[in-house]
Order: C-alpha cells, then sequence, then structure tokens
C-alpha cells in the first residue's frame, strides 16, 4: 500500500493512498477529504498538490484525475456520473454515505469520455 505524505506549517499527514475520496481546492487552499469524511487543509494549490502525488505514488498516481481547476479525485470511488444535474457521485460499500461532488458539464463529459476510453482499452487487452 502506497502513502501520501504532505506537510503543512504545523502538521505532517501521512495517508493510505486508497484512503482518500478527493481534494478540492479554492485559490491557494486544499484540502484532502478521506473516505471517513475527515479533511485536512493544505496551503497549497491543486497543481502542486497534483504534482505532489504524481512524485510520491507513481504509477498509483493514475487512479486520481483532476477535473477543471478545483478537483481532483479518486476514480476507484466513481459511483456515477450525472452530467445534465453536473454531479458526480463517489461511493463505495465501505463508505457511509456517498460523496456528491459538483462539476461543469464539460469536466464531467471529458471524464465519462476518459472512463469510456480506459474501458475500450482493457477490453482489446482482455481479448
Amino acid at each position: 500500500m502506497k502513502y501520501l505524505i504532505l506537510t503543512n506549517i504545523n502538521d505532517l499527514v501521512r495517508v493510505p493512498s486508497d484512503r482518500i475520496a478527493y481534494i478540492t481546492s479554492d485559490g491557494n487552499y486544499s484540502t484532502l477529504v478521506l473516505v471517513n469524511r475527515q479533511e485536512h487543509l493544505f496551503t497549497i494549490n491543486l497543481g502542486t498538490f497534483e504534482r505532489t502525488i504524481e512524485k510520491q505514488l507513481r504509477k498509483e498516481a493514475g487512479v486520481f484525475i483532476r477535473l477543471g481547476k478545483s478537483l481532483i479525485i479518486n476514480s476507484e470511488y466513481i459511483h456515477q456520473i450525472h452530467i445534465p444535474k453536473q454531479q458526480l457521485i463517489l461511493y463505495d460499500n465501505h463508505f457511509l454515505n456517498k460523496f456528491v461532488l459538483s462539476a461543469s458539464r464539460e469536466a464531467l463529459k471529458a471524464l465519462e469520455n476518459m472512463l469510456e476510453d480506459r474501458l475500450h482499452t482493457q477490453l482489446r487487452i482482455d481479448e
């Protein structure tokens, strides 16, 4: 199991990467949300967060997908993409509740296309 280690002025946080549900950003602040709904606030922007994930998790970083300017999601937990409502639902049977996130139609459509492409690629490999 890979861990993501993040530091802030006062804290060092070490979390298993598979327990990260999503990361949201507001300017230079990013909030890491775990599947148990625990939140950790960091004074880094989402681009820096994205590079940190890639550097520390390497090939496992591929499960994290950036959606627009303010969201990184763990694609392992995608349950539903609802483009008309501009909603993305993250869920796993270990979650107490679903995460209902907002995203633009364009970002959700791009995510849907990416997942379909991955599925088609996997089907070709399995043949």
